[in-house]
């Protein structure tokens, strides 16, 4: 109690707050009793009752405390919306990761599970206030490359809860400095939101996805011997069922119809590598593209020389010669 006699009031409150951050970071807020707060401070009870009116008013003290000071850090670092988007980006995950450096216990009382007296929700409040600013500044950066600003709530949930938890994971095992951790964050999300599709797809799951595989099989169910016409060939590869030497037009169009399949079938089957959000569509936009370029083009050649060649034929038939013969 002599103790007590040698602090003002301000310096007992302070005091108090000091000691209860702590025990509630290390416990949590359900662990910690008003008595052992008022035995790590060496004062009694009545103390603690007498300026916060029991551990329910300490702890939402400091929790606002702690609030008010992070609202202010990420504020800062949000609020100059001239800047470049990648620079907001790093100053912010830097804010962050500065502040949980700085008040470590204090981010430990906010990112636990508040009590159920706390009807706020402080932390989760406090997450979806800035949630709030960062998706303004995506909506702004979405009109800027016409993307459609349908997702921006969900993509401000996503960088505010990554970086929030990774924070919280680097609090427990801090083997990296923060600079190097925010460039991992920046590094990820930069790359995430520079990269954005307008209208993101699933490419390997989901019914969408598998919609797609199935049209892609039954395009290459044909093989390589699918006409240019109907992908069937009874025939083989390049002939016609009923084709002899004497190839007519049509036959030269059956021809092609395997450099066509193989075009379309690698433009088809070409997958995206990382980060780039062409999907499945997109590429079989540009197989029937390609496809049909290359049958066109086969076709004309191939369909002009059978088609002279029977023409030499006919005209030769009448005098017994042949097309070879008749050209020498």
């Amino acid at each position: 109690m002599a103790n007590s006699s040698r602090m003002t009031s301000y310096q007992r409150r302070e005091q108090l707050i000091r000691i209860g951050r702590s025990l509630f970071a290390a416990k949590g807020f359900e662990a910690v009793s008003v008595e052992e707060i008022a035995s790590h401070a060496k004062v009694s009870k009545p103390i603690v009752y007498e300026h916060f009116g029991g551990k329910e008013g300490l702890y939402a003290v400091i929790v606002d405390r702690e609030m008010q000071a992070l609202t202010a850090t990420l504020t800062a670092a949000l609020e100059d919306q001239q800047m470049h988007p990648r620079q907001i980006v790093e100053r912010t995950a830097l804010a962050l990761l500065t502040y949980i450096e700085q008040n470590s216990e204090g981010f430990q009382v906010l990112s636990r599970d508040s009590p159920s007296t706390d009807p706020s929700g402080s932390f989760s409040s406090l997450l979806g206030d800035i949630s709030l600013r960062v998706e303004d500044l995506l909506t702004a950066a979405f009109k800027r490359q016409k993307l459609s600003p349908k997702g921006v709530p969900y993509y401000a949930q996503m960088l505010v809860g990554m970086t929030v938890f990774t924070g919280q994971y680097w609090a427990d095992r801090p083997k990296v400095d923060k600079e190097q951790l925010a460039a991992y964050i920046v590094d990820l999300a930069w790359h995430g939101l520079s990269r954005l599709d307008s209208k993101p797809k699933l490419i390997f799951e989901g019914e969408r996805a598998a919609r797609t595989r199935a049209k892609e099989e039954r395009r290459n169910a044909g093989g390589p011997g699918a006409s240019a016409d109907d992908g069937t060939d009874a025939g083989g590869p390049g002939t016609d069922a009923g084709a002899g030497p004497g190839a007519s037009a049509g036959t030269g169009a059956e021809t092609t119809s395997p450099a066509a399949g193989h075009v379309a079938g690698d433009a088809a089957n070409t997958i995206p590598e990382s980060g780039d959000m062409t999907t499945v569509d997109d590429a079989t936009e540009a197989a029937d593209g390609a496809a049909g370029r290359t049958a066109d083009g086969a076709v004309g050649r191939t369909a002009d020389g059978a088609a002279g060649s029977v023409a030499d034929g006919a005209a030769d038939g009448d005098d017994g010669t042949g097309a070879g013969e008749n050209r020498t």
